[in-house]
């Protein structure tokens, strides 16, 4: 283990119109001992040219092109299997970073004794146009609070494996970034928030209305078949989550 190292976790799929954004943030980062380890999902699209030139002028840059396509989960798991580093952070193909975000990370997790944080995050649209909102962080949460729901933007964790181990998603198709927060507070006693807007995060319209009663099937998965709840605990904490959003809004 390289014990200053960032591994940065980037699964990509269909990622051509975007990942161009996404690796320049990561580049142009403040604090430079990352490597950036990006899965292909066997994508049809033209990504991966992009991602080998840059691979060709940076080392830190490191592509692993899969020959099946396996989802999100398995493409990331892929990814932190082969990390080198001691903290291990996550950004999608499609987000971008704040310049600041890794160094003003690793200097919480040293002065707060922190094994999982994250931070704030704005929103654009497919453009990049910010759209006016920040999705705001509490400043800790337990096991028990982010069961009722989920405020850890996948974009903006970084976990300590000198503290928890190198730890791997959970392999469902949605909500395994949820799963990884959720196995993390098992094994420490809180994760904290920052109050500050380190990413960006880009909406893309892409869900139907269909797809929120498939997220609640996939919540329920989450909580009984690797959470272990009970049937009863695993309805009530989906409850928690869907009166979450909605009092949110």
């Amino acid at each position: 283990m390289n014990v200053d190292l960032v591994s940065i976790i980037m699964p990509s799929y269909k990622s051509e119109p975007f990942i161009t954004d996404a690796i320049e943030s990561v580049i142009h980062q403040s604090y430079k001992n990352w490597e950036l380890i990006i899965v292909d999902d066997k994508s049809p699209d033209n990504a991966n040219n992009i991602i080998r030139s840059y691979e060709k002028k940076d080392d830190r840059v490191k592509l692993i092109a899969l020959s099946d396509n396996v989802g999100p989960a398995a493409a990331r798991n892929k990814a932190i299997d082969v990390a080198n580093g001691r903290y291990i952070a996550f950004l999608d193909s499609d987000d971008m970073w704040k310049p600041q975000k890794l160094e003003r990370q690793i200097a919480f997790i040293n002065d707060n004794n922190a094994a999982l944080v994250f931070s704030n995050y704005e929103l654009i649209n497919e453009n990049g146009t910010y759209i006016g909102k920040v999705i705001e962080s509490p400043v800790k949460v337990s096991y028990v609070d982010l069961l009722k729901s989920n405020h850890i933007g996948c974009l903006t964790a970084m976990y300590d494996t000198r503290k928890v181990g190198k730890l791997f998603m959970p392999l469902i198709n949605k909500r395994q970034d949820y799963g990884l927060w959720l196995k993390i507070l098992r094994k420490t006693n809180v994760a904290y928030g920052m109050r500050e807007d380190l990413a960006t995060y880009r909406v893309v319209a892409k869900s139907v209305s269909s797809d929120k009663l498939k997220l609640i099937r996939y919540h329920y998965e989450l909580f009984t078949k690797f959470e272990r709840l009970s049937r009863i605990k695993a309805c009530y904490y989906i409850v928690c989550n869907i009166l979450s959003k909605l009092l949110y809004r």
